[in-house]
């Protein structure tokens, strides 16, 4: 099993649980923890959307249609899950991201998405 880089949040604190309900992370481990293997970078907690959703699966990451044979029911809007930081980042270019958890979000994700950006989005912002 690859080694979990150390579990610090965007803001600086512990890193908190995203979801175990759906049960989400690189490692399925409810988390947005991530390691060197981790190619996509599983990093952002999200909390998703009916629009975000949509974007996912027009950009041909179908996330919202279940996949039993992965023990996936498909996500729906309020569930939170890990996204890969790449795949917001676009999303925030596309003026479609949706809301992210920062104590939830692992702080690699800020190798490719600025701290200003995770900011505007977070579930605090007004």
């Amino acid at each position: 099993m690859p080694k979990k880089d150390p579990e610090i949040n965007v803001l600086g604190g512990t890193l908190e649980p995203c979801s175990l309900s759906p049960v989400t992370g690189y490692f399925r481990d409810g988390a947005c923890n991530t390691c060197a293997e981790d190619q996509g970078s599983h990093t952002v907690c999200a909390v998703m959307t009916a629009e975000f959703l949509a974007y996912s699966k027009y950009v041909g990451n179908d996330l919202s249609t279940p996949r039993p044979e992965f023990s996936f029911a498909g996500l729906k809007p309020g569930d939170r899950w890990c996204l890969c930081a790449g795949r917001f980042l676009q999303a925030h270019d596309e003026g479609c991201a949706p809301r992210v958890h920062l104590e939830a979000t692992h702080l690699r994700a800020l190798d490719i998405i600025p701290l200003r950006v995770l900011e505007a989005h977070s579930t605090d912002a007004v």
